[in-house]
């Protein structure tokens, strides 16, 4: 991943917005074709090693590919938004896009089917705590024959993670007076990806770099 100095996040923001977002595009390669999948994850970050923990459909021939090739890559994309030149103090400026972004490399491995059935509860749990005061769903809601039958449809998988990228774009490169015009202008246009990225100007992450 290539992140200029001024936008390279640090390894605890890094993992910060991994952990916030929970969910990304896991691509593995089979006969030299990267194939991807899209799926939430839980994070586990401990003295012996940092581990992303997810699972996908059975159907779904991609953990047959990580079971032979278990070198994968984890994207994770958080809010991006358009930046007009017109925004800006300065003049003579180019267009240009703010986004939010992680990739995590490491191996992974297929979960047993204990470790299956408490990543899912892991994953459940994780969510669910974001919509408290809502009584959580819990897995002991489902009857034994209908948790059987959807844990045999996904099969779980664990990537140990050797090396975490991220790049925060939110103009820390420009002057104060046209990061606030940009600032202004993205919450101006009131959609969700615009917004959130006006809001992470408004916090640290728009500070220029030193």
């Amino acid at each position: 991943m290539y992140v200029p100095p001024a936008f390279r996040a640090t390894d605890d923001d890094a993992w910060a917005f991994v952990c916030a977002r929970a969910f990304g595009t896991l691509i593995a390669v089979s006969a030299g074709r990267p194939v991807a999948v899209h799926v939430p994850f839980v994070v586990d970050r401990t003295p012996t090693g940092d581990r992303i923990a997810l699972h996908v459909a059975r159907a779904n021939p991609i953990h047959t590919i990580v079971a032979a090739a278990p070198d994968v890559l984890m994207t994770v994309a958080g809010p991006d938004a358009y930046v007009s030149p017109d925004w800006y103090a300065s003049h003579d400026q180019v267009p240009t896009w703010n986004y939010v972004a992680a990739h995590l490399s490491g191996r992974a491995r297929i979960l047993d089917a204990a470790e299956t059935e408490r990543q899912v509860e892991q994953l459940s749990d994780q969510f669910e705590e974001r919509l408290l005061p809502k009584p959580p769903w819990r897995m002991a809601k489902l009857t034994a024959a209908r948790k059987a039958m959807m844990l045999s449809a996904i099969v779980g998988i664990e990537i140990a993670v050797s090396a975490i990228e991220a790049t925060r774009k939110l103009s820390q490169n420009k002057g104060e007076a046209d990061r606030a015009g940009v600032t202004r202008m993205l919450a101006w246009q009131g959609d969700w990806s615009a917004l959130a990225v006006s809001e992470m100007m408004r916090k640290r992450g728009s500070r220029p770099a030193p």
